[in-house]
């Protein structure tokens, strides 16, 4: 009778552990949920913040292109000027002293012929 007592006492303690270990699980399994869940909406936020960033940096950098281009437009503009200033500078002298300008012509393009024959040999 004792060993039918100890049996059923056993019996008793196991099922109880088995019904803790299924309750055990179960608790793990809705812990699980809900970090899940947690890192989930963490992700989300993390992908907001991320595409609302990468928006902000697309519109500055528009913006810094838009400023660069009317920059460079303005640059342009005042060496294409300079270089028509000093292309009728250049004619106005040429029209003025055409002996001396041919002259002049005549001497660069000996220098430069000399300079670059040196470099031949």
């Amino acid at each position: 009778m004792a060993t039918s007592k100890a049996r059923e006492t056993i019996k008793d303690d196991l099922k109880t552990l088995k019904e803790d270990a299924v309750t055990l699980k179960d608790d793990v399994k809705s812990g699980a949920r809900e970090e899940a869940a947690k890192l989930k909406a963490k992700a989300e936020e993390a992908k907001a913040y991320a595409s609302a960033k990468a928006e902000e940096l697309g519109a500055k950098a528009r913006e810094y292109y838009g400023t660069a281009r009317e920059r460079g437009r303005e640059y342009y503009g005042e060496a294409q000027d300079r270089i028509d200033d000093a292309q009728r500078y250049v004619s106005e002298r040429v029209q003025e002293r055409p002996l001396q300008s041919t002259a002049i012509a005549l001497g660069v393009g000996v220098v430069i012929g000399l300079l670059l024959a040196g470099r031949r040999n």
